[in-house]
């Protein structure tokens, strides 16, 4: 999602820089609302910042736009690197009955990408239903967070101390967190996307699809 044949071409399309591009086009699909919305469903980032990159963001084409341009690009990373993976279309297959039969209460940046249109190319589909399998996640793993009694930032702490929570906008002092204060919101998470997973294939198929994964994860290693 950040990477840089996904955010460089940005300027050209009139974005000032590669960050308010990556917030407007992956938030862009929950539509031109104000930046509050967009912070509640990134959650992990500073506010302020958020604000920021939002609105300098939507000023050049609006967020749905956006949004579109964004996803083609998140898309066309793939098209090279899992060109000839044998596996693609069965992966495809697999990851599209999860997120179709996923129920997305509570997952609204999940549910904004999930109506985005999907690639026809094989490859960049693959990559593109693989993109909305971590928006799900990210999507449960949030609502876990707050549920276990977790403010975003504390979730940060946790995870990778004062840098990783610079990283995402956030100035400190910061409060001391230790890392196994996230288990019981990590713990959550896996039982929250086990179960989308198991609501939607069976057994056999999580099985296969853990292959799948394997396998294009060699893939790519060896690409």
């Amino acid at each position: 999602m950040l990477a840089p044949e996904v955010l460089g071409p940005c300027r050209e399309a009139g974005y000032p820089n590669g960050f308010a591009y990556y917030v407007a086009g992956r938030g862009g699909v929950l539509g031109d609302v104000d930046a509050d919305v967009v912070v509640s469903a990134f959650s992990f980032f500073e506010p302020t910042l958020v604000r920021k990159l939002w609105d300098e963001g939507v000023a050049v084409e609006g967020a749905r736009a956006a949004a579109r341009r964004y996803g083609a690009a998140c898309a066309s990373f793939w098209t090279h690197r899992l060109a000839g993976f044998e596996g693609c279309g069965r992966l495809v297959e697999i990851a599209e009955a999860v997120v179709d039969g996923a129920d997305s209460s509570g997952l609204s940046l999940f549910a904004g990408w999930r109506g985005e249109q999907r690639p026809t190319d094989v490859a960049e589909r693959a990559g593109f239903v693989l993109h909305l399998l971590r928006e799900m996640r990210g999507s449960a793993h949030i609502a876990a967070i707050v549920a276990a009694g977790l403010t975003p930032l504390e979730a940060l702490l946790a995870t990778s101390g004062a840098e990783g929570a610079q990283r995402f906008g956030w100035s400190g002092p910061f409060a001391d967190v230790a890392p196994d204060a996230k288990v019981p919101a990590e713990e959550l998470t896996d039982a929250i996307v086990a179960r989308l997973y198991t609501s939607a294939i069976g057994d056999a198929e999580i099985g296969e699809f853990v292959g799948l994964v394997e396998r294009a994860r060699a893939h790519l290693e060896g690409a």
